[in-house]
């Protein structure tokens, strides 16, 4: 028996049937970083398909994924070839960035509430730390890095992200 779908559900599923999930990944032409993630970032590298930020709060371990292709709000947007390389690369981030800082959970996360680009949150979180165990969004003023903060921070996580990340 298939579930039933509110009006909310049917609209998505009917979406997600009619996009081709065989398209060929887009180029990045006209991509460019929101301006909101610029100001409250710092660009360290990227990836084949995203590029990776360094949120300026040094209270976690807080960096964001953001796909080089113009126009997207939505993971189920990308091509079907751009979602794959999009976990691939969470994936990767997400394992050197438990490795590199020892947390006790990894949240990742795409909300896009603020910032309507797609954009992956990956935050290393400890038993203990400012927001614990609430979401970090909203609990404390941020904390900018201090330059040899940030210096040490990038140096933990360079060595454990393989060839295809190509820092700045």
């Amino acid at each position: 028996m298939r579930p039933r779908l509110d009006r909310c559900d049917r609209l998505a599923y009917q979406g997600a049937m009619n996009t081709p999930q065989t398209a060929a990944p887009q180029n990045e032409a006209g991509f460019e970083l929101h301006a909101q993630l610029a100001a409250d970032c710092r660009t360290i590298a990227d990836a084949p398909l995203s590029r990776l930020l360094l949120l300026d709060d040094a209270q976690y371990p807080w960096f964001v994924l953001v796909p080089r292709r113009a126009g997207i709000r939505e993971i189920y947007e990308l091509a079907e070839a751009d979602q794959l390389q999009l976990l691939r690369e969470s994936v990767a981030l997400g394992r050197a960035l438990m490795r590199a800082y020892g947390g006790d959970k990894l949240n990742v996360a795409a909300l896009g509430n603020m910032v309507p680009q797609l954009h992956l949150h990956h935050i290393v979180r400890y038993a203990g730390d400012a927001a614990w165990p609430a979401p970090v969004w909203g609990r404390h003023p941020a904390r900018p890095y201090a330059e040899a903060q940030r210096q040490h921070r990038l140096q933990m996580l360079r060595p454990l992200l393989d060839g295809d990340w190509r820092w700045t």
